[in-house]
């Protein structure tokens, strides 16, 4: 990477002994004057302290220090996001000391300004940005608080953890977030505006007046394709989008305390911030085709967890508690089969022991359905590990693909199409079985997978487990397009997470613009029931 003719990562004093040719020779004097004051050690380490997306912009090479300093000060960006308003609004050209020139550089930057910036798992992301959330929702003066960026999109993994909290006291939610245990340090701050480190991660808060503040959140939430769809859409509407908010043919501010006043302005319905991906959710906003996506209300009961009779932390009867403090109609205990890789498994006798313990919960809580399961395993044989005899006296059979076992795609397909045939299997659970961020699923047909599920009444699984989140939304909206009906699932192992994880499937799902109608678990459980037997019945 090279600024300036000057390469950012070859010793100082080296490159003053043996210059590039092509270097400039104002900024080797500056350079050369710095190693010698030993200035440069405060340089790098105010670098350091930059706010992410700024310090990516310096090492680009796009600008200087002392041009990065001078559009901080004029125009108070501190992310991409306003990088790209500024961009759009041609702002940076207007900055003493910059010129169209650096206004291109700056553009040619953003797109790979986070490349090689590590990104968070979502689930990751949440936990962290809860506790900041709960402190800001806590906070006098407050009006309300949500997350920004990839984190509120609901992405798979996220590169900026944002928050926004429209305040008329912006100086005591500073105060508030500064005191936060697990604060490292504070990266940056101003009257409406704060960059902390908590944990090796960067989390930015801002503060906007409550009259506008729905502008910032539009802006800060994206994507950068939707804004840009967005600002297209305002433009043949006589509206210009900016980084402020919407300004009317004479440049005056029409101030938006909710996005939901900027879409209505512009003629359009309020778009969900997960389906925020460019043009197409605009045009479907115009033709009134935008789905009604699932909420986390429209989930009845929740069909995958596991106990302490496998690799579960909690006990069924705490799991069973949990569920009716969410308000659940019916749960599924769905702990690991024999073959599992899982800590610990059913036997025949545990399972047995556990039917025994459920039968007592139900007397007990009669006020949920209390099913009992099983999440076998499909063998790279593609038998179930559990016989017939076991799983009919279940009241729901989940079948999972652990272990790849070296095989094609073509015969883990059918390793699949033998387990949705199996009369007593109902759902197909994390049918890619990814790792996020680190193992992607497996290589497979997964539209003849849909179809086989279509064909075979079987359910297919979107799984709210931070480490699966699968399917994902490309191919949850695929399952839905083939008819498939899905259920959304929390996959958890322990109570207290049993909320987070379902909501992060709930998520994933609307990703997928997944309506409550697909989903099988919106549904009552005397349905349920009668789905599971019409596919046994045959």
């Amino acid at each position: 990477m090279r600024t300036h003719g000057i390469d950012s990562d070859v010793n100082l004093g080296d490159l003053l002994e043996q210059p590039p040719a092509d270097a400039d020779a104002d900024v080797l004097q500056r350079l050369r004057h710095m190693y010698e004051s030993a200035a440069w050690v405060l340089l790098e380490s105010a670098i350091a302290d930059l706010p992410m997306d700024l310090r990516w912009l310096f090492e680009s090479g796009a600008v200087s220090v002392d041009q990065l300093a001078a559009l901080h000060r004029a125009l108070g960006v501190t992310s991409a996001a306003d990088l790209r308003a500024a961009v759009f609004d041609g702002a940076i050209r207007g900055v003493t000391g910059l010129n169209e020139s650096i206004e291109r550089a700056i553009a040619s930057a953003l797109p790979d300004l986070r490349r090689t910036v590590p990104r968070l798992a979502l689930g990751r992301a949440v936990a962290l940005a809860q506790p900041i959330l709960e402190r800001l929702r806590s906070t006098a003066g407050v009006v309300w608080a949500s997350p920004a960026g990839s984190l509120r999109r609901g992405e798979d993994t996220v590169g900026d953890v944002e928050l926004v909290a429209a305040t008329t006291l912006p100086a005591d939610a500073i105060t508030q977030l500064l005191s936060l245990p697990d604060v490292i340090r504070c990266l940056h701050r101003s009257e409406r505006r704060v960059y902390l480190l908590l944990e090796r991660v960067q989390v930015g808060v801002r503060l906007p007046e409550p009259a506008n503040a729905g502008s910032t959140l539009l802006q800060t939430t994206g994507s950068s394709a939707h804004l840009a769809s967005l600002r297209e859409h305002a433009e043949s509407a006589n509206w210009r989008l900016t980084m402020d908010g919407l300004r009317g043919i004479d440049g005056t501010l029409r101030a938006s305390a909710t996005e939901d006043e900027i879409y209505a302005t512009l003629g359009l319905p309020f778009i969900p911030p997960e389906i925020r991906n460019g043009a197409e959710e605009i045009e479907a906003a115009r033709n009134g085709t935008l789905p009604t996506l699932l909420s986390r209300t429209d989930i009845r009961g929740d069909l995958h967890m596991h106990t302490d009779f496998s690799d579960g932390r909690d006990t069924v009867e705490a799991m069973v508690q949990m569920c009716r403090g969410l308000g659940y109609e019916y749960i599924a205990i769905t702990d690991h089969s024999p073959h599992s890789a899982a800590s610990r498994n059913l036997s025949v006798d545990s399972i047995a022991r556990q039917g025994e313990e459920i039968g007592r919960l139900r007397e007990q809580y009669p006020d949920i359905a209390i099913l009992h399961g099983c999440e076998v395993d499909i063998l790279p044989d593609g038998r179930l590990d559990f016989p017939d005899r076991i799983l009919e006296r279940l009241d729901i059979v989940l079948a999972s693909l652990h272990e790849r076992a070296g095989q094609s795609r073509e015969h883990l397909l059918r390793r699949y199409a033998g387990a949705m045939k199996h009369p007593l299997v109902t759902l197909i659970t994390h049918p890619t079985n990814r790792l996020v961020p680190h193992r992607p699923g497996y290589d497979l047909d997964y539209d003849a997978l849909f179809e086989m599920a279509v064909e075979t009444r079987t359910l297919v699984e979107i799984d709210g487990s931070p480490a699966h989140l699968d399917l994902d939304g490309g191919l949850s909206r695929r399952a839905v397009a083939a008819g498939a009906t899905m259920a959304v699932d929390s996959d958890c192992h322990r109570a207290e997470l049993l909320e987070m994880q379902m909501a992060l499937g709930v998520t994933t799902a609307r990703r997928g613009w997944v309506e409550p109608r697909h989903v099988a678990n919106t549904r009552p459980v005397g349905e349920i029931r009668a789905m599971i037997a019409a596919k046994r019945q045959g």
